[in-house]
């Protein structure tokens, strides 16, 4: 079952099954799993199958499946002797049969830690299915072992109950998800292709050689074109479990293939995709901008479980005689702005403050320390009258011993800093015993109005879409795309839980000639790539919108875990690779052959060598 904290996700507009409805012993030769017998089921003759968990001198073992343990008597008497020795014998993990009768355990030794531990199976008839030999590592939670250990034995990682728990609670999710859209809201489940063509913008897509010489498919890196495809080809409301490929090299949060919950829909605004994502958990999300989020918290997802926000003091110490200060505030977009670090002085050390401003990209950091007598202790306090000083603490709302970093330049970049010193506050003040963020808590909130466009990065002076080519500009912005696309906000919107972004979507240009515009004016794209979707934006395309949510970050969020490779049942490894399978792989020079395809690097010399 879930816990608590996964219910409240889950009630309300998702249907459910009935308690009890999922039939585990259909088509199967056992009469019972090993998680399910209770003192309701002693005096009856049961046969499981499972692995074996544990083994006790030759008395009795402990048989383990996907849903639980059960405790299994081994036969002492002679006429028995020989199922004593056969389970006496197999290595754990050995996968057995057992046919036995459900008693009670003697008075005294139930144990209310397992859903079972009130009765034993006493066994009378055994059979070793398969023997296992020696393992890499043991297969408890509490073990620890190397995640490429984990990831180069998988099939042996997924017997553990945590990831028996994680795919089962993602396969729920996917289901109720599936039945809140097409049950409850007349979705239709399309699958779209995989192999398909680049598109211009985003992330690097994995290429994959065909035939035709010189001629390559790309693997999408979402369904995005072929969902508003369908709602040109009036499907009107589309959903899909959809798998998606980006080549991001190694990032540690992200996999090279992933999973999204994809979500189109005709003739729908904004608004009514925040009801539809927000039905399926029976509660609306508070909502801030872009700009909002930014001022207050440094980053486009804040974490609101805790406080902490940055607060702008640049007016209270424009009178200052602090000369980065004025330095930062002679430029048109300069700052001040300040954290304040909540019992800081207790839980923080020198070198944890140090190690804050070192962690943060501008230089000009300054810390402040609240005083037992009330008064701010800081290299600044004697550039501040008494006057500025009170404003500041009554800003700040700062209390004895706590701790206020303070910094100036450029409004984004102060914003920034800032936003990742929370972050990092935040951790040390968690890790040195202060309660800040209720692990058990969900806080969803939307994003909106962001930007447009935003500069690339390694040209300022050319623009690259903010989330993609295809999202359509704030209706109060329309003309600014053609005269300042700087300016113009997007009608796109992210979720963000916890802190993480988990969806991401917006409503989409459905004009041919402003897609254009936008693809080869403003983001100086050749828009011959998209040529079928300008095409087909011609003819009678309606007005549409939609979301994707990320379906692994989304599971790994419920259930606590550190990282998204916990609830896939395959993932690949840091730097993106199966250490199971070995792969990517080489591949030989005729097997490339037929795709005009030659290897020049001298890898292929070195792998000619090895053989």
């Amino acid at each position: 079952m879930p816990c608590p904290r996964v219910l409240r996700l889950l009630r309300g507009g998702l249907p459910r099954l009935a308690p009890g409805a999922a039939d585990f012993n259909s088509f199967v030769a056992r009469t019972n799993t090993c998680g399910e017998l209770r003192s309701a089921h002693v005096g009856q003759e049961v046969t499981l199958y499972g692995w074996i968990q544990y083994q006790r001198h030759g008395l009795f073992l402990v048989l383990r499946d996907f849903q639980g343990l059960t405790q299994i008597i081994l036969p002492q008497d002679e006429a028995h002797s020989h199922v004593r020795k056969l389970l006496s014998n197999a290595p754990v993990e050995s996968v057995v049969r057992v046919t036995g009768i459900v008693s009670s355990r003697p008075p005294g030794q139930e144990n209310p830690k397992m859903p079972t531990g009130d009765i034993e199976v006493k066994v009378e008839t055994a059979e070793i299915l398969n023997s296992c030999k020696k393992l890499p590592f043991e297969i408890k939670d509490f073990i620890k072992k190397s995640e490429a250990l984990r990831m180069q034995y998988r099939y042996l990682d997924l017997r553990s109950f945590q990831l028996q728990y994680n795919l089962r609670l993602r396969s729920q999710i996917v289901m109720r998800m599936r039945e809140y859209l097409c049950n409850l809201h007349g979705f239709v489940d399309v699958e779209t292709p995989t192999l398909f063509k680049r598109t211009p913008g985003g992330a690097k897509e994995f290429l994959v050689p065909s035939r035709e010489a010189g001629k390559f498919y790309s693997l999408p890196q979402s369904p995005q074109q072929f969902k508003q495809l369908l709602m040109v080809g009036g499907v009107d409301r589309y959903f899909q479990v959809a798998r998606c490929y980006r080549d991001e090299g190694s990032r540690p949060d992200r996999q090279p293939e992933f999973t999204q919950i994809d979500i189109e829909m005709s003739f729908v605004d904004q608004a009514g995709i925040q009801r539809l994502i927000e039905g399926a958990v029976t509660t609306p999300f508070p909502s801030m901008t872009y700009e909002e989020a930014l001022a207050g918290y440094g980053t486009d997802k804040p974490d609101t479980r805790f406080g902490m926000k940055i607060v702008d003091i640049s007016d209270i110490l424009r009178r200052s005689d602090v000369q980065f200060v004025q330095n930062a505030l002679s430029y048109p977009r300069g700052t001040v702005k300040a954290i304040c670090i909540p019992q800081g002085v207790r839980y923080l050390k020198n070198k944890d403050l140090e190690s804050l401003k070192a962690v943060c990209k501008i230089p000009e950091v300054m810390d402040m320390i609240c005083r037992p007598d009330g008064s701010l202790k800081s290299l600044l306090t004697k550039l501040l009258g008494k006057e500025q000083q009170s404003e500041l603490m009554r800003a700040l709302n700062v209390q004895v011993d706590d701790v206020v970093l303070l910094a100036a330049g450029e409004h984004k970049r102060v914003c920034s800093a800032l936003g990742s010193l929370r972050l990092e506050s935040a951790d040390l003040l968690e890790a040195a015993g202060m309660m800040l963020r209720d692990p058990t808590a969900f806080h969803f909130l939307w994003v909106v109005d962001f930007p447009l466009f935003l500069p690339k990065e390694e040209n300022p002076a050319e623009l690259e879409s903010a989330h993609h080519p295809f999202t359509a500009p704030h209706p109060a912005d329309t003309n600014l795309l053609y005269s300042d696309p700087t300016k113009v906000r997007s009608q796109h919107y992210d979720l963000v839980l916890n802190g993480n972004e988990i969806g991401g979507g917006s409503i989409r240009i459905h004009n041919a000639e402003q897609q254009r515009f936008v693809l080869e004016k403003v983001l100086k794209e050749d828009s011959e790539v998209l040529s079928h979707l300008l095409e087909a934006l011609e003819f009678g395309a309606p007005p549409h919108g939609g979301i994707a949510l990320g379906l692994d970050r989304l599971i790994s969020l419920i259930v606590g875990a550190p990282s998204i490779r916990d609830v896939i049942a395959f993932p690949k490894s840091f730097r993106g690779r199966d250490l199971m399978g070995n792969a990517p792989d080489y591949v030989t020079p005729e097997e490339l052959e037929p795709y005009h395809i030659q290897v020049s690097w001298p890898v292929a010399e070195t792998e000619a060598k090895k053989n």
